[in-house]
């Protein structure tokens, strides 16, 4: 099927999930770590409209963006569906994957980089986005409504250590296991399976990357004023 390679860092959670569809798959594949603060011409070259990882290049052909390369993948390796065959079924699991990280992912970041009043605000907001989440995986173990792992659990699979570290680093609770119980319990659903956590970083290195990321950007904005 030619030969596949995964421009990433081991810090993003949208890279893991395309490193978990190609585990998943069987797909042997190369990857190119990237310095997010330093970005390659390989990047640049293969991405030049975000500059942004990932990007997973077959047959030196580059698909970028998470959401698209997940389902890239689903496409050209029949081993192991990720989406439902389902129309309607893959219609509510692409709307759920974009509210995910258009609201619970996005909304987590914008909870992590503010600060006093406006952080209480940004947490109020990613907590009433995380409720529709915990909706729908109640009564299921995975987000596939079977006992295997799909597209909508590699979407949501930043939630059990990323969101973990930057609750951390940035002084905040959002998943609290009595707010959203059935989350909870697919997070560890989610973590008893070897093949995820071979794509995790080393915890304590991606709460220091989140520190680290967080001084940064305040001392920038502080040095603008």
């Amino acid at each position: 099927m030619g030969e596949v390679k995964v421009i990433g860092s081991s810090k993003s959670l949208f890279c893991a999930r395309v490193e978990w569809a190609l585990k998943l798959k069987g797909v042997e594949y190369e990857y190119l770590q990237e310095d997010l603060l330093n970005k390659s011409p390989l990047l640049l070259k293969h991405n030049p409209v975000h500059r942004k990882v990932p990007v997973l290049v077959h047959d030196d052909k580059p698909i970028a963006e998470s959401l698209v390369i997940l389902e890239y993948i689903d496409e050209t390796w029949k081993d192991y569906p990720l989406l439902p065959e389902d129309p309607y079924e893959r219609a509510m699991a692409r709307f759920w994957a974009k509210f995910a990280d258009d609201k619970c992912v996005m909304g987590a970041f914008a909870a992590f980089w503010k600060e006093g009043e406006e952080k209480e605000k940004a947490i109020e907001s990613a907590l009433e986005s995380f409720t529709f989440l915990e909706k729908q995986i109640q009564g299921k173990k995975f987000f596939s409504g079977d006992d295997n792992i799909g597209y909508l659990d590699l979407v949501m699979g930043w939630i059990p250590l990323w969101l973990n570290a930057m609750e951390e680093a940035g002084g905040m609770k959002l998943m609290d296991a009595q707010k959203f119980p059935s989350l909870h319990e697919w997070t560890q659903n989610f973590l008893e399976i070897p093949l995820i956590k071979e794509c995790f970083p080393p915890r304590d290195a991606l709460v220091n990357y989140f520190n680290f990321s967080l001084s940064y950007n305040r001392s920038m904005a502080a040095a603008k004023q």
